[in-house]
C-alpha cells in the first residue's frame, strides 16, 4: 500500500479540501449527519466503558476511555463522514493554497457544524435520553460530571483548549491521509485521538453529544452550552486551520518568492520554484 511524504500529504489534502468545498448541499448534511453521529457514539462507549470503573483505578480508567473513544472518528474517515473538527483543517487548507473562495470554506463549516450538531444530538436522546444509556446510575453520574468540568471553563481557557484538541485531531485526520492502508489509517487515527481525549481537551463535536446529554437529563440549560460552543468552536477552528492547515501551507505549499533583482546588463537565467514534493520528509 502506498505511503505518502509530508509534501505529498500536503497536496492531496488540499484535493480532498477541495472536494469536500464543493459537494453539493445535501451530500454535506448527509455526510455532517452521520459523523456527529459517530463522533457521538465514540464518546457514548467511552462512558459506558469507564463509568463503572472502580475509582482505585484512577488516570487508568481514563486512558481505557481514551483508548476505546477514536472509533468515532474511524468511522467517520474509513466509513464516511464529513466532521467539522476534520474539515477545519482540509478545506482552509484548500483555502490557503487558493484552490477555493472564501465563501465556499465558510459555507461548508457551517452546513457541517449544522449537521454535525443534528447527528449527535440524535444519539444523545434516543440512545442516551429516550434508551437510558446515559441517565442511569453511574453512567449518569458520569455525564454530569464530564459536562460540568467543561461548563465550568472559562471562555478563555474553553479556547486554549479547543486549540490542543483540534491541533491533535487534526493531525489524525492529516495521518489518515499519509496512507491507503485501513490499517495504516487506523493506527494513524488512534494516537493522536486517544492523546487528546486523554488529556481532556475540548473538542466541539463531542460536545454536541455530551452537553446535550446532561441537558436532556434535568442538568444545565441550553444558554450554558451555548456559552461552551463559541469558544470551543473558534479554538478548534484556530486549532485545525492555522497550527495544522497553515504550518504544513508554509511548509510545504506556499510559493516562494524570489528576492533577487536582476543588474542592468547583465544576463539573467530563469529560475524554477523547487518542487515541494520533491525530497521533504
Amino acid at each position: 500500500m502506498a505511503s505518502y511524504k509530508p509534501g505529498q500529504i500536503a497536496e492531496k489534502t488540499v484535493e480532498t479540501g477541495v472536494a469536500k468545498a464543493n459537494n453539493p448541499w445535501t451530500v454535506s448534511v448527509v455526510l455532517g449527519f452521520l459523523a456527529g453521529a459517530f463522533i457521538a457514539l465514540g464518546f457514548l462507549l467511552d462512558i459506558r466503558v469507564i463509568a463503572s470503573a472502580p475509582k482505585e483505578w484512577g488516570s487508568i480508567a481514563t486512558f481505557i476511555g481514551a483508548a476505546v473513544f477514536p472509533v468515532g472518528l474511524v468511522l467517520v474517515l474509513i466509513a464516511g463522514g464529513e466532521l467539522l473538527t476534520g474539515n477545519m483543517m482540509a478545506v482552509p487548507l484548500a483555502r490557503w493554497a487558493g484552490r477555493i473562495k472564501t465563501g465556499a470554506m465558510l459555507r461548508n463549516l457551517v452546513i457541517i457544524t449544522l449537521s454535525n450538531f443534528v447527528g449527535a444530538l440524535f444519539v444523545a436522546f434516543f440512545f442516551g435520553h429516550v434508551l437510558g444509556l446515559t441517565e442511569a446510575g453511574p453512567y449518569l453520574d458520569k455525564v454530569v460530571d464530564m459536562a460540568g468540568h467543561k461548563l465550568h471553563d472559562s471562555f478563555l481557557q474553553s479556547f486554549i483548549s479547543g486549540i490542543g484538541c483540534n491541533w491533535l485531531v487534526a493531525l489524525a485526520v492529516w495521518l489518515a491521509y499519509s496512507t491507503d492502508s485501513i490499517g495504516g489509517k487506523i493506527m494513524g487515527i488512534w494516537f493522536p485521538t486517544m492523546a487528546f481525549v486523554a488529556i481532556g481537551f475540548q473538542h466541539v463535536v463531542a460536545n454536541m453529544f455530551l452537553i446535550p446529554a446532561a441537558i436532556f437529563a434535568g442538568h444545565f440549560s441550553w444558554a450554558d452550552y451555548i456559552m461552551n460552543f463559541i469558544p470551543v468552536w473558534l479554538g478548534n477552528l484556530v486549532g485545525g486551520s492555522l497550527f495544522v492547515a497553515g504550518a504544513y501551507w508554509l511548509a510545504y505549499l506556499k510559493k516562494p518568492h524570489s528576492d533577487a533583482h536582476p543588474v542592468s546588463g547583465t544576463q539573467t537565467t530563469s529560475s524554477v520554484a523547487p518542487n515541494p514534493l520533491s525530497d521533504r520528509a
